[in-house]
């Protein structure tokens, strides 16, 4: 595997990858790896991290790298196919048919982290920790219910487990958006568009995050019958209780905001999800499930002011250190 200096610049490197799903279908996808210059001092086997943005979304968090990378942790994160790195002018941006499609770039990505690490098989699978925002959130969630024993701790930034409001939601746009899913699945839906997120996380807006417009739009990539009806199905199994057997961490702001107006609130708050739906949904995930609720924060907790993510970056430390993971001396607080 051949890596590249990646967009994000020094310690950042990039490779582009095929994998072909059960459908046989060869998709794009692109696992990015951080390697900084001076890395802490070792005390012990060095634990992995593989991270899954959300939807309409690419990895940009340095900060994020470098707080795993104090941690004990080799981080990668993965541009999954039609997303940020990994997009293509040929294809839709954002789009996918079934969030299993994403199953065959996450088992690729694990293979080259193995290979990376020189890390035998069943070391690796006892030494992953899989963390996924927002939609990457709920496909890291599926995929850890699929595949038994491939990772050891599951985190999950704000995932979207539930449509807003309840499962009468989600079953109502079920049944509206399936007859068209079917027959058109890449058929826009014409839907509002609302900024509102982009607006407090962007440089360019009232944010403080450099964000590339061509990876990350600010109203987001067009809403596809068939994306919905894949994400739908999702939330479905979710609700039906994934039994995970592995430690997960479940981070959420305490309020949302989701209004289709622009307001105030939405500067410390989440902006997109239903935390208080979501919040119940972690319950169902698996055995053993740890939720934080972390006021001011907004959709991506580790995007938030600066002092919000600092105490979202310690209750995650604490989790760590809580479950035996996190090296002697490592991370406590948000990067420096």
């Amino acid at each position: 595997m051949r890596w590249q200096p990646d967009i994000l610049g020094a310690g950042f490197e990039a490779c582009t990858f095929e994998a072909g799903g059960e459908d046989g279908v060869q998709r794009t996808a692109t696992l990015v790896r951080f390697r900084p210059a001076k890395e802490p001092a070792a005390t012990g086997r060095r634990r992995t991290v593989l991270f899954l943005h959300g939807w309409s979304d690419y990895f940009f968090n340095v900060d994020l790298a470098q707080f795993w990378t104090h941690s004990g942790y080799e981080f990668y994160a993965l541009d999954m196919h039609n997303h940020g790195r990994s997009l293509r002018p040929e294809t839709p941006g954002g789009y996918v048919a079934n969030l299993a499609d994403y199953d065959a770039e996450i088992e690729a990505a694990i293979a080259i982290i193995r290979a990376d690490t020189h890390t035998p098989e069943p070391e690796a699978k006892a030494s992953l920790t899989l963390m996924g925002h927002s939609t990457g959130g709920l496909v890291a969630a599926l995929w850890v219910s699929n595949h038994p024993g491939a990772a050891s701790q599951l985190v999950l930034n704000s995932p979207w487990l539930e449509m807003h409001g309840s499962s009468l939601v989600r079953r109502a746009a079920s049944t509206m958006v399936g007859p068209v899913a079917r027959f058109r699945p890449e058929a826009v839906l014409r839907l509002p568009e609302r900024g509102f997120y982009w607006r407090t996380i962007s440089s360019s807006a009232d944010g403080e995050w450099p964000l590339d417009d061509r990876f990350r739009p600010p109203m987001a990539f067009p809403l596809r019958a068939g994306w919905l009806s894949a994400i739908l199905a999702g939330h479905t199994k979710v609700a039906r209780g994934l039994d995970i057997d592995i430690p997960i961490l479940v981070l959420l702001s305490r309020g949302s905001a989701t209004g289709p107006f622009w307001s105030e609130e939405m500067r410390r708050t989440d902006a997109v999800l239903d935390v208080n739906i979501i919040a119940l949904r972690a319950l169902t995930l698996g055995r053993s499930v740890t939720v934080e609720r972390i006021d001011g924060a907004l959709h991506d907790v580790f995007l938030s002011p600066a002092k919000v993510r600092a105490d979202a970056y310690a209750r995650l430390a604490r989790w760590l250190r809580g479950y035996g993971t996190a090296e002697p001396g490592a991370a406590s607080t948000a990067p420096p």
